[in-house]
This record gives structure tokens, sequence and C-alpha cells, in this order.
């Protein structure tokens, strides 16, 4: 490569930096336009099998990553939503998706010179991206995306070496293309190699395929470097995985080893499944790979969509099996399974886009307000007359609780801040804020849930009990204070818009009672009816729960703010 110099290099790599970057920009763009009913159909999988399938080929086909893909399956087994069993399918229909990529380039990137359309497509995107309606501006960035994606493969083509200039480039790789199995090895292990560069499986299919186009490699060559492109997929999911559960890191696995398998039974029958490909491409009019290089992208895509259909076809029935193996390969850590305290939805990290992220804040936070509401169940138990052992030990779990609140408020509060780093739009910028106030409000929820045990477990060491009036007020209070919470977590877990009235009127019905009984306390202090010591504890209770039911009404007022803005 003599004459391929430093700046033909550096041309080399910004038209792939091009390409890269228009598929990005296609992929967040469809995850903005599409982002809920994306969401909407992984999280509503059944263990059907062949609809897994066919909900990873429809998310990959449209936000064109199966690494996005798996990034979410891993995320939603991460947070409950997916079984172990469930996110296997749907990781089969995810490798199958992203043949559809191959396809583009090779129907539409070879055949003629697509910048005759991508140009114009980027001019007319131009002016879109500047409006300020939102959904206008997505489609924008998805077109845009999608004429520089192709702009790229442009630039690719003709910014790779001149075979018949460099003759040199061909002696060096045809020493490697007649050694049978130790060649297709060797060019699988640079398919590898070049996707957990690059990250994109897609970005390296389209340098395999230019290669293809330039003269650089055969057929049987390239074949092997789509194999190792499939295992180089899986990296990704698997570095997300590392700070995840236990499941999440067994679906990422599970896609290795189902890849792992295909690329071995690949191997042992490659030389006759090629021939095999290559007796299609012809009879379907499309020239024999082994002769016509101009026949090896249409080839290539062939062989990519066949070796991943045929997999999920071979292995779909072995989804339990798989499932046993993982379990056993990534046993459950110990601290794991004694800490009671695990993020669900945003322990993986940021996803690529902020809706995204701000939608497992979300969801996050919707949990974190379900935790709060089981520590007001549980301090309510403290009200009835319990055994000292069987008391101090709700007692404990109620202080230990609330350190973890202190807790959860800081992660989720670090990875709101993480979001906020990101280029955000206004509307997204008011959801983060609402969302600061919703983590402060429910932690609130926390601290009162602890102080309200703080009041009990006084009048527990003082013999203290409350019976009549006193107790039937504190019932009436809790079942109150109950059902503002139990309003907070039904806005919590809705995705349409939240109308805070509901809450309102039950803040106002709180604070009516609340003057009814301070006023009531006074008096039967008054009649000596109970003493200072014991009236002291009952104004601190009710006190407080006016306050906690305060900060489950400020949450739901901060939802409708969020839901105002979505």
């Amino acid at each position: 490569m003599m004459n391929y110099g430093f700046v033909d290099f550096l041309r080399l790599l910004g038209s792939l930096a091009v390409f890269l970057f228009g598929m990005k920009l296609m992929s967040e763009s469809l995850q903005k336009v599409a982002g809920n009913k994306l969401r909407a159909i992984l999280a509503s999988m059944t263990a059907n099998r062949m609809r897994g399938v066919l909900t990873g080929i429809l998310i990959t086909t449209l936000i064109q990553s199966s690494s996005a893909t798996i990034v979410m399956i891993v995320s939603f087994v991460n947070a409950g939503l997916l079984s172990l069993l469930e996110s296997i399918s749907v990781v089969m229909g995810a490798n199958i998706g992203t043949t559809v990529t191959a396809w583009i380039i090779s129907l539409f990137g070879f055949k003629f010179n697509i910048t005759q359309i991508a140009l114009p497509m980027v001019g007319l995107a131009l002016p879109v991206l500047f409006s300020r309606v939102r959904s206008r501006k997505s489609w924008g960035e998805l077109v845009m995306g999608f004429g520089l994606l192709f702009i790229g493969l442009e630039f690719l083509k003709t910014s790779v070496p001149d075979v018949s200039s460099n003759p040199e480039v061909l002696g060096w790789l045809s020493q490697y293309a007649h050694m049978g199995y130790l060649g297709y090895i060797l060019f699988m292990l640079i398919g590898t190699l070049l996707t957990i560069l690059i990250q994109s499986s897609s970005a390296t299919m389209a340098l395999t395929l230019v290669m293809c186009n330039n003269g650089w490699i055969n057929f049987d060559m390239a074949a092997a470097m789509v194999l190792g492109e499939n295992l180089g997929t899986t990296i990704t999911a698997n570095v997300a995985a590392l700070v995840a559960n236990t499941n999440a890191r067994r679906a990422a696995r599970a896609h290795l080893l189902f890849n792992l398998a295909g690329v071995v039974w690949m191997l042992i029958i490659f030389p006759f499944f090629l021939k095999g490909v290559a007796f299609l491409t012809e009879d379907l009019g499309g020239g024999n790979p082994f002769e016509s290089s101009n026949a090896i992208p249409v080839a290539l895509a062939l062989f990519h969509t066949l070796f991943n259909v045929l997999n999920m076809l071979l292995l779909i029935g072995f989804t339990k099996t798989l499932a046993r193996i993982v379990t056993r390969l990534v046993p459950e850590r110990k601290a794991e399974a004694e800490s009671a305290f695990t993020l669900q939805h945003i322990k993986i990290g940021l996803l690529s886009t902020p809706e995204a992220s701000l939608y497992l804040a979300r969801e996050e936070i919707s949990l974190f307000g379900q935790r709060v509401s089981k520590m007001f169940k549980d301090v309510q138990e403290l009200m009835t007359e319990i055994p000292d052992k069987k008391f101090e030990l709700r007692f404990q779990r109620l202080e230990s609780e609330e350190k973890i609140c202190d807790g959860i408020e800081i992660e989720i509060a670090n990875y709101l801040t993480k979001v906020g780093e990101t280029r955000l739009s206004v509307r997204n910028s008011r959801v983060l804020s609402s969302m600061f106030k919703l983590i402060d409000n429910i932690e609130s929820i926390g601290d009162s849930c602890y102080n309200i045990a703080r009041a009990f477990n006084r009048a527990h060491q003082q013999q203290i009990t409350f019976s009549g009036k006193p107790l039937e007020n504190l019932e009436i209070l809790f079942s109150l204070v109950d059902d503002t919470i139990q309003i907070m977590e039904f806005n919590l877990k809705t995705e349409d818009r939240v109308d805070a009235s509901v809450a309102r009127k039950k803040e106002e019905e709180i604070n009516v009672f609340r003057d009814i009984l301070k006023t009531e306390h006074l008096e039967n202090l008054e009649k000596g009816m109970y003493n200072y010591q014991k009236g002291s504890i009952y104004n601190d209770i009710f006190n407080e729960c006016e306050r906690l039911a305060d900060y489950a009404i400020n949450v739901s007022e901060s939802l409708e703010s969020v839901s105002a803005n979505l």
C-alpha cells in the first residue's frame, strides 16, 4: 500500500465517521419518533417465543441497531419487565432484524449512485431540523441520518485503496484466501475485532461489502467476516450488563452463547452453505459471487439473513436449555442476594437518547414511590399492639428502609445529573427539573414514615398505648393519608396525562381533619384525658402524617407537570 498515504487513511476514517454518524442519527431519531411504542412492544412481551422473535425483528429493523435492541432488552430484564426466557426469543429476533441493513446497502448502495438521492434528502431535512415542533424535528433528523448514512457509504467506496494501482493489497490478502478453515477463522476474528472497535455490526457489514466490491477480499472470506460480526455485536450488551442484576447478565450471556452456537455449526458446513447461497444468488439473477464481485453484496446479504434465520429456527426450541446453561454460568452474586437495595431500571447507565433515559428514570421513580408506600403500610402496623420482639424487628426494618431511601434518592439524582449533561430540548429540561422535585418529595415521604415510626417507638418504650377516641382519630387520619399515597402510586404508574385535582381535594380533607384533631387535642389536655407525654407523641404523629400527605400531593403535582411536557 505504498501509494496509500496517511491523508488517504484519514479520508477512510472520515468516511466511516460520516456513515456511523448517519446511522446513529437515524437510530436515535427513530427512537424519538417511535419511542413509547417501541417500549410498549417490549414491555408487553409474553412467553410466546415466536412473538418474541417478531418483536426483536421489528424493533431492530426500526432502530437499525441490534446492539441498541439488546441493551434495551437487558435493561427490561434488569427491571423485571421481561423474564430471561422472554428475552432470549427477542434476542433471536434482533439478530434477524439487523440483516435489514445489509439488504438496504447491497440493493441500493451498490446498484446506483445513491448520493443523487441522499444529498437532496439532506437538503430537504436541513430546514426541518430547526423546527420548534419536537416530532417534526425528529423526522428531520431521521431523513438527515438516512441521507448521511448513504453519503458515508459512497465516501467509503471511493476512499478504500484502488486494488488495480495497489496490487500488493491483494497479494497480502491472497495468501490467506486459500488456507481453508484457518483462513475462515482468521477473517472471522477480523470481523469480530472490527465490530468490537466500531461498536456497530452494521458499520462493519458496510465495510465488508465495500471491501468485496473493491476486490479486496473474495466471497467466502467476507462471509467469514460476517460470522465474526455476529460475535462482535454481543460485546456491547455484555459490557452494559456488567453493572446490571443477575438476570440481565444472564440475558446478555445468552446472546453471546446463541451467536457462538450459530457460528460453530455454520463453520462445520461453511463451504457447502456458501455454495448453496451462490446457487440461490445466481438463480435469482444476481450472478455468481465466486466469479463476479458485483454479485457479492446481494449474496452476502442473503448469507447473513439465511444464517440468522436458520440459527433462530434451530435453537428456538432450546430456549429453556439455554436459560438453564446461562443460569449455571452466571450464578447469583452473594452480595446481590443479601442486598435489600438494588436499582432496577437505571443501573445499566444512560441509553442512546435523553427520552429513553428519562423514561427509565421515570420507571425507577415509580418503584421508589412503591417502596415508600410499603413503608407507610409498615408504619401503620406499629399502631397495633404487638409483642416487643416483633415491634423491634419492624422498627429496625423501617430504620433500614429510611437509609435505603436516602441511597435511592442519591443514585437517581446522580443519574438525572448525567442526563442533564446531555443535549436536552427545552421540554426535556422541564421534565428533568420536575423529576428532581419528585425524588426529593418521595424521599421526604420516607423520612416522615421514619419520624412517625420513631414516635410510635417512643410510645412503645414508655409503654404508652392509644385507645378510644385518639386511636380512632389516628386510624381515620392514616386511612386518609393512605388514600393520598395510593393516588400518588397510581399517578406514578400511569403513562397518560396526570390530573392532580383528586390529590388536591384529598389534601383539603386532610387539612380540615388535622385542624379538628389539633382543637380536640388541646381540649383533651385541658380536661386531663391523657398526660402531656402521651399528648406530645399523639400530636407529633398526626402533624407528621399531615406533612407526609403534603409530600405525596407534591409528587402528584410534579407528575402533572411532567406529563404536561411529554
